[in-house]
């Protein structure tokens, strides 16, 4: 009970005082939504899912590779990058289609499309570049691909941390 009265009773006062700059913040900063929060958490780890898809698939039909290995936060960072880009568009996501591509050794390989939701008229186009580690590593693992661990070096592609992600507007949509 007392503590209602002491909260009452501060909430009374601050309407009598004048704003300072503390109280102007109360006013001002609404609170985080959370429903929000949690939706734009589940919709980015959809969106990683999808991209993680996406390389698996592609892994033994479009690459020729056993294993893809990808940087840790590698496609978390991308979702949340293709989130703050759509976060502008009129249909926010769902008005995306994503080109995935993977250069390597400067020759770009489409890998998949993804349309986020076939029931929206895209609005704007994503294009993706995973990119390949350019590193010490394809030296050691040709060294290695001699002898008898060669199946499994040989046919492992190692993704780098960078990316590449453009945004293009459709042209003559109205929404």
């Amino acid at each position: 009970m007392v503590f209602f009265s002491f909260l009452f009773f501060s909430l009374s006062k601050k309407k009598t005082q004048s704003l300072t700059d503390f109280d102007y913040w109360d006013y001002v900063v609404p609170d985080p939504n959370l429903n929000e929060v949690i939706f734009e958490e589940s919709t980015c780890q959809n969106l990683v899912k999808m991209l993680e898809n996406c390389l698996s698939e592609s892994k033994q039909t479009k690459l020729g590779c056993s294993k893809v290995l990808v940087p840790e936060k590698l496609t978390q960072r991308i979702a949340q990058d293709v989130l703050r880009l759509s976060s502008t568009e009129p249909c926010g996501l769902r008005g995306c289609v994503m080109h995935v591509n993977l250069e390597i050794e400067n020759v770009c390989k489409k890998l998949d499309r993804i349309v986020c939701d076939s029931s929206v008229v895209p609005t704007f186009e994503l294009t993706l570049v995973f990119k390949q580690e350019n590193c010490s590593w394809t030296r050691f693992r040709d060294f290695f691909s001699r002898g008898r661990f060669s199946s499994g070096f040989r046919r492992t592609l190692i993704l780098s941390s960078g990316f590449r992600l453009v945004k293009k507007k459709q042209k003559g949509i109205t929404i």
